[in-house]
């Protein structure tokens, strides 16, 4: 019955909330889709009775109107159940056997982001500015470490969206690119130094020629710096400043400021063909000046770089709370994993010890760093308290969490896989012969409709940059994984809590139980991909 009433197109919510609104002849953005389980109890989206008003005379919809949204009919469009108005004004329901049996038959499309209608394939030169600095591990700031983690996400959502995403530097320090690596970041660990050296060098004849003819030798400067006029020299050559500081003036530059720019001036001359080019800084608040006069230099030194879009993307401090001297990177994660082991050594016993409880603890201390790192809007401080493990260990909004919620699914579905081995399960029927009108309890339908189907809306969410002003500086949803896995973790959480999956092994209950475990991988799989985009090895056991 519901493969009859059902298409086999992937819905995407935002496509529903706009063929919604065309039927209404509103925008979309009139329509709300609901979220929290109380209201998803009576409806799935909702025009509010105040935005009717604008459109109807009273607020009222003409019944003609109701029946066209009700007889909608389109490839990507579920069916309607009911479509009525009430107090709070104007609900659609769907029809939930029919879209749980179009979803889950085939959940592949809803492990990607939504499709684009951009084709092009646009280069993304993406420069995590701190690690330019990085030559000992020592070196690398907890506001480092979150700008390196925010850079190695977008750098995985971007090229899930579509475009061409080069990292940038070469990571400088092998005991820093073996820490990052401990972490699950991926980012290159050589380049072509002699190359770089070259452009070092013609940039520093360029320079002090720019020096001598300006007549500004006059003023002491180190052997190894080089004074500058950026504002002047801008002005000269008519680049526009909006957005950057207006007390950019003078600049040592020094040869690490030059090599900076080298391997940023390597990279487009390398990299950049036919394609549009961006080059996005990732920069955290404390370098953001610095930044911006390396931005201009470049402009000046290199005319062709004057044809790249450079962007700014800047990450807020990391605050060590009731601490005077903040931790190193190494440290901190140092710190959270002791505190791991502990916590798991109070839970499992003397039974935590060897190499695959290390290598659980790691895992675990990975996430949890992460999460506590990147929860967090990009532009905003990070509070941390490292004096309370519970937060990092036990929290709902931890990564430990989300981990400990994977390992539960693992689990669930290897009982069942081991119980159909002994012949007291089936074996799995195809999940396109399923009946999925069992699935009736409220949080089967939150899992589907608010993180399943949502899956790709968040993974398009977060490769969006916007700017929130004229200039050079951009914000993006760096955040947006994170929460919505916590979101995922703790209802599922709740749902596994509540219900008994895998039931007694009676033939009438089979039907439903495969329908629960259908939806469960569709969960895992959800999971599994948001977790890749933060580079996070799901924790299979515990």
């Amino acid at each position: 019955m519901e493969a009859e009433t059902c298409g086999t197109a992937a819905v995407y919510v935002s496509e529903v909330l706009r063929a919604l609104g065309n039927a209404l002849q509103a925008p979309p953005t009139v329509w709300f889709k609901e979220s929290s389980q109380k209201n998803l109890r009576s409806r799935d989206f909702l025009v509010p009775r105040g935005a009717l008003r604008k459109s109807f005379p009273d607020g009222e919809v003409p019944a003609e109107l109701i029946l066209t949204l009700l007889s909608l009919d389109a490839p990507d469009l579920p069916p309607l159940r009911q479509c009525l108005q009430c107090d709070a004004g104007l609900v659609v329901q769907l029809d939930r056997p029919a879209l749980f049996y179009r979803v889950l038959r085939d959940f592949a499309p809803y492990l990607k982001p939504l499709p684009s209608a951009d084709h092009g394939q646009d280069i993304v030169i993406l420069n995590c500015a701190p690690l330019h600095s990085a030559k000992s591990l020592d070196a690398l700031r907890l506001s480092h470490l979150r700008a390196a983690l925010l850079a190695d996400h977008l750098a995985e959502v971007l090229t899930l969206n579509g475009k061409h995403v080069y990292p940038v530097p070469a990571v400088p320090s092998k005991e820093v690119e073996e820490f990052l690596s401990q972490l699950g970041i991926s980012w290159p660990s050589s380049g072509d130094t002699s190359l770089v050296e070259e452009t070092v060098s013609s940039f520093k004849d360029f320079l002090r020629d720019c020096v001598q003819n300006a007549g500004d030798g006059n003023h002491t400067q180190s052997p190894d710096e080089i004074r500058v006029q950026l504002k002047t020299s801008a002005e000269k050559h008519n680049l526009t400043l909006e957005g950057y500081a207006p007390n950019l003036d003078f600049f040592l530059v020094s040869e690490d400021d030059l090599r900076h720019v080298a391997r940023l001036q390597r990279s487009v001359q390398d990299l950049v063909q036919t394609s549009p080019c961006t080059v996005l800084h990732i920069i955290s608040c404390e370098e953001e000046f610095h930044q911006q006069k390396l931005d201009l230099l470049w402009r000046l030194m290199v005319p062709s770089s004057r044809d790249v879009t450079q962007k700014h993307l800047i990450c807020g401090p990391v605050k060590v709370l009731n601490s005077t001297a903040p931790p190193s990177s190494s440290q901190y994660f140092q710190l959270r994993k002791s505190q791991m082991l502990e916590a798991s050594v109070m839970k499992y016993g003397e039974s935590v010890k060897g190499d695959s409880w290390d290598e659980i603890i790691t895992s675990l201390t990975s996430a949890a760093v992460k999460f506590e790192l990147m929860a967090t809007p990009h532009r905003s401080q990070v509070n941390l308290n490292l004096e309370d493990g519970n937060i990092t260990t036990k929290g709902t909004k931890s990564g430990a969490f989300v981990m400990y919620n994977c390992a539960r699914l693992a689990t669930m579905f290897d009982s069942y896989n081991d119980a159909a081995s002994e012949g007291i399960y089936p074996e799995f029927p195809p999940a396109g012969d399923l009946s999925y009108s069992s699935l009736r309890e409220e949080g089967e339908w939150l899992l589907l409709f608010n993180y399943i189907m949502m899956f790709p809306e968040a993974l398009s969410q977060a490769a969006q940059m916007s700017a929130p002003s004229p200039g050079i500086r951009v914000t993006a949803n760096t955040e947006a994984v994170c929460k919505f896995l916590v979101g995922l973790s703790m209802d599922f959480s709740c749902y596994y809590n509540r219900v008994h999956i895998l039931g007694e092994p009676l033939p009438h209950l089979f039907s439903q139980m495969f329908a629960r475990l259908r939806l469960m991988k569709g969960v895992q799989s959800v999971l599994h991909s948001a977790l890749k985009t933060l580079h996070i090895t799901p924790l299979t056991q515990i």
